[in-house]
């Protein structure tokens, strides 16, 4: 009988077919199918924005956007070709109906990361839900307590203005040219007594006397009972820490009533939509704070640029202060991922709290501590005349350029040092 004698280092057929019967199964099984699917999807980023109710046309101008943001990003190469995806939720302006939308994006849609709210409590209820599940969420909308510790994460990230910043510039201008006289109206939620807050602080500096704060409920159709009992008060200043059609209505009827004629009315913030929804007469002489403008593109090449893109692909329509902020947002994001080389969350974190960045406005970072966006803040009057063309609406006033001073403390804010 005649043995047959296998070569050392041969395979036999048997083996052989073996073998590449288990090499095709690997190259088909499911871990494998999931992880190419992962390198292969979009990268998704769930934005979350009020685009029904009084807030409606800011939000618009935040997704025209961010979506700005995301064609570059893909036009650009994307991360090693893979392509960016703007995932759009109405919130509705409901911490409610926020969380709920913010879930269905993280665990339905399964987005890499969050950007948007446009309102106080609305960004808190999006960050429970993020912060809960390990998602990176970048609120542009301002709020103090975001960057609280009871409420932040090391996920959280914060491209908008914050009360204690935008309050704080618009009441050093104003404390220092209209007088200490000052009294308040005020939008009985948490954005209305957080800048309350701020321009108390702030008149601390300059011995203010705080006449009154009368408060309404957010969607106020009719202040014509409240605007009296403020102007009775015979304050230098009133401060109408509203926003939306809120202060769109509260300025016109305020207009109506003539306290303009003796009394100096500013705003913490004063919005592009609603200066442009209520007209000038309404907003005329009204001085407030912004964290963009379109016109300052004279000064830094990065609004110039911002602008021209946003022109190009919006009918030669301009950005407004709260579409820039969501182009900063989704664009802080996309660049920390090209910077990290990858969506894992944490190399992403760390790339965005190394960002030195100047995309839109001028130079910004993020604090370390609390991931708020370090920036400068516009002081600005509505305008009605010299226009160059419609959107030219304000006229910037001064410029408080950024600087960490201006900023609540790492400390009153609860971090640790």
């Amino acid at each position: 009988m005649t043995k047959k004698v296998t070569k050392a280092g041969s395979i036999s057929r048997r083996r052989l077919l073996t073998t590449a019967s288990a090499g095709a199964a690997l190259a088909v099984s499911p871990f494998r199918i999931n992880l190419l699917q992962a390198e292969e999807a979009p990268i998704k980023i769930g934005f979350p924005v009020p685009l029904t109710g009084p807030y409606g046309a800011e939000a618009q101008d935040q997704v025209r956007a961010g979506q700005l943001a995301v064609a570059q990003f893909n036009d650009a190469g994307g991360l090693n070709g893979r392509k960016a995806e703007l995932v759009v939720r109405d919130d509705k302006l409901n911490p409610g109906e926020a969380a709920t939308r913010t879930l269905e994006l993280v665990e339905k849609e399964r987005v890499n990361f969050v950007v948007g709210s446009l309102s106080a409590a609305v960004q808190l209820a999006i960050n429970n839900v993020t912060k809960e599940r390990g998602v990176i969420f970048n609120s542009i909308s301002q709020s103090d307590a975001i960057n609280e510790a009871a409420d932040f994460s090391k996920y959280t990230f914060h491209e908008a203005l914050n009360p204690h910043m935008t309050s704080g510039a618009v009441g050093r201008y104003a404390f220092a040219k209209f007088g200490k006289k000052v009294a308040f109206l005020t939008a009985d939620y948490a954005y209305g007594h957080e800048m309350v807050r701020g321009f108390l602080e702030v008149g601390k500096e300059f011995n203010i006397e705080n006449l009154g704060d009368i408060r309404h409920p957010l969607g106020t159709t009719d202040f014509s009972t409240l605007l009296p009992r403020l102007q009775a008060l015979k304050p230098d200043i009133l401060c109408i820490s509203n926003f939306g059609r809120d202060q769109q209505i509260a300025l016109k009827q305020a207009t109506d009533f003539g306290i303009k004629k003796s009394i100096q009315i500013i705003a913490p913030l004063l919005s592009h939509a609603s200066r442009v929804a209520a007209g000038p007469q309404a907003f005329e002489g009204v001085v407030g704070g912004c964290s963009f403008y379109w016109g300052i593109e004279d000064k830094f090449a990065s609004t110039k640029a911002f602008n021209d893109a946003f022109r190009k692909m919006y009918d030669g329509k301009l950005p407004t202060d709260y579409g820039a902020l969501g182009y900063g947002g989704v664009r802080t994001v996309l660049e920390a991922v090209k910077g990290a080389g990858s969506v894992e969350t944490d190399k992403v974190v760390a790339a965005q709290e190394s960002l030195k960045y100047d995309y839109y406005k001028g130079p910004q970072y993020y604090r370390k501590c609390d991931h708020q966006s370090v920036q400068s803040v516009l002081v600005i009057k509505s305008k009605s005349k010299d226009m160059k063309n419609e959107s030219d609406v304000f006229e910037v006033l001064s410029t408080e350029e950024p600087n960490e001073k201006y900023l609540r403390t790492c400390e009153a804010l609860g971090h640790k040092s």
